[in-house]
Formats: structure tokens, sequence, C-alpha cells
């Protein structure tokens, strides 16, 4: 008997890229909160769908919502040796993971046209905006106290950057709505909490120390919410 295997593409796809995010209203009952303002590669397979939806509306908008998910820098498995209170009293215990994260969704906006001033207009600022913020805040170069000035697009060849620029897609996203969730091991008793607080603190890295950190403030929260109550 012959097997054969067939690989079709995935119709669900997803992509790593960086965000510009612009605040428009800090009012939790706004409909729209802010932008998000990113780009792709034009090759990328999500690309290449996202404007042949886009390619159906004279607007560039893409009908369907679309979810952009954001994780924090530092998540780690937490074992249950970790619980000095549970393990030793019944054993009642599990491994788990600690993690944070935030899903902004809303609507999106498509330039993919590159023979369109609008897209030009789009990219350019893109580009220069998310390579300033990057180069100043992520890098720190910000040509104040003996640090060196940031690269700006402008060091590039323009033809170089407009071939570059023809290259990508920009996606711009209207944030409707926005959701998140800590889980930090709040939910655990005090005793529990105390121990995977040293258990992370012991393992000596920026990770540990980072995450014992933030379990320690998200349970000093949940236990100010229960006092409040």
């Amino acid at each position: 008997m012959y097997l054969r295997a067939v690989h079709a593409e995935p119709s669900i796809k997803s992509s790593h890229i960086p965000w510009v995010l612009d605040t428009i209203s800090d009012d939790p009952d706004a409909s729209v909160k802010g932008r998000l303002r990113g780009h792709m590669a034009r090759q990328n397979p999500q690309a290449k769908a996202i404007i042949e939806a886009a390619s159906t509306s004279s607007t560039r908008k893409l009908q369907q919502d679309v979810m952009i998910l954001f994780t924090g820098p530092h998540h780690h498995y937490v074992t249950p040796k970790f619980y000095t209170e549970t393990k030793p009293a019944t054993g009642k215990v599990v491994p788990t993971w600690n993690y944070a994260a935030a899903q902004v969704y809303g609507k999106a906006t498509i330039y993919y046209d590159s023979s369109e001033e609008e897209t030009s207009q789009y990219l350019s600022q893109q580009i220069h905006d998310l390579s300033h913020l990057c180069e100043t805040s992520i890098m720190g170069h910000t040509g104040q106290e003996g640090k060196p000035g940031p690269w700006n697009v402008s060091d590039a060849p323009d033809r170089y950057i407009d071939i570059m620029r023809k290259n990508i897609i920009g996606i711009e996203v209207s944030i409707e709505s926005i959701g998140g969730k800590f889980k930090m091991s709040q939910e655990m008793g005090e005793k529990d909490r105390e121990g995977i607080i040293d258990g992370f603190s012991n393992l000596g890295s920026d990770v540990g120390n980072h995450l014992a950190g933030t379990i320690k403030e998200r349970g000093e929260m949940k236990d100010a919410a229960k006092i409040k109550q």
C-alpha cells in the first residue's frame, strides 16, 4: 500500500512583526482607542493572502476583524516543587506555565499598491517612525550623554530605500478593543506564592528575577482587591 502526503498551504497564518502605537483616546468607551502601524514583506505568504482580501474592497480595508497578539518577554515553566504549602500537605499540584499576554482587536487597512501616493507616504512615515523608535528606545542611540546618534532612513541611498519600500506592504489597525491576561500564580495562596517567588529567584537568571518580581506584584494586587471587597 502506498501513502502519499499532500502538503496543503495552511489557511491560518501568523507573522512576527513590530508595531508603532499611536494613542488616540484613553477613554475606555471610545470606539477607536488608537492605531497600530506595521509592515511586512510582500513575499510573506500572509501578505499575499492579505493583499488578495484587501483588493476586493475599494477602501483597502479587510472585511473581517483582525487580532494582534502581544506576549510578554518573560515566561517560564512552573514546577510543582515550588508549591511549599500545597505539595507537602496534599500533593495535589501539577506543573503550569506563567506568562503575560495582550490581544488587540480592530479593523485593518492595507497599503499594498506601490504606485499610489498614499501607500508611499504611509510606508515612508512607518519605516521612519519604527526605525527611530527602535534606535532610541531599544538601542539607546539618542546622541546624548556620550551615546551615539540614531541611524536614520536618510543614511541609506534614496534608490535603495525606494526598492525596499516597494517590497513591503503597510498594515494599519484601528484599535476597537483590547484584552489581556497575567497568569503569574496570583491565584495561589500566600505560602505557595512565596515558594514560587523563592524558586524563581533561586534560578539566578534575569527571567527568574523578573518573574519573581511580577509574581510578588500581581499577588499583592490580588490581595489588595480582596480587602477592598
